[in-house]
């Protein structure tokens, strides 16, 4: 992550931010969809927004601590503001030693959980200047979808 730029795989599908396009891939389907920024809903949370998201549009209290791990997890309860969101609360974990996000944890108004867990978290690494750049010719084989 560099700013809003990101690169995230999840369950073997690979998304591709680059501050402008979306590129989604997936080796399975042999597929890359590419879709402009805006197709995102303004309330998914993205590695770029998992930092901060929480600032504008909660409100917080203190939830359980739990023992993960041998990692002492304080868990921050959000509630959506908005009533109409498809959102029913989120629980953030935070790292009560290094105080650092360990998982976030979104339960929608249908039932459905999201786990974002953070395996690892450096800062101020040097990063490859084409990371979030994509290279159409990696995927030579693969169908090409725009979303425009």
């Amino acid at each position: 992550m560099e700013g809003d730029k990101y690169v995230l795989n999840i369950l073997g599908i690979t998304r591709i931010y680059d501050g402008k396009a979306l590129y989604t891939i997936s080796p399975e389907d042999e597929e890359v969809t590419i879709s402009s920024e805006n197709t995102e809903e303004e309330s998914t949370i993205t590695p770029s927004k998992m930092l901060s998201f929480y600032k504008e549009g909660y409100t917080y209290e203190l939830d359980i601590v739990q023992n993960v791990k041998g990692r002492k997890i304080q868990y921050v309860k959000l509630n959506p503001i908005d009533t109409n969101s498809e959102i029913k609360q989120i629980l953030l974990g935070i790292d009560a030693n290094t105080k650092h996000i360990y998982n976030l944890i979104e339960i929608g108004k249908n039932g459905t959980k999201t786990t974002l867990t953070v395996n690892s978290f450096k800062t101020n690494e040097p990063i490859s200047k084409t990371l979030f750049t994509f290279d159409k010719s990696k995927y030579g084989d693969y169908y090409i979808n725009r979303l425009d």
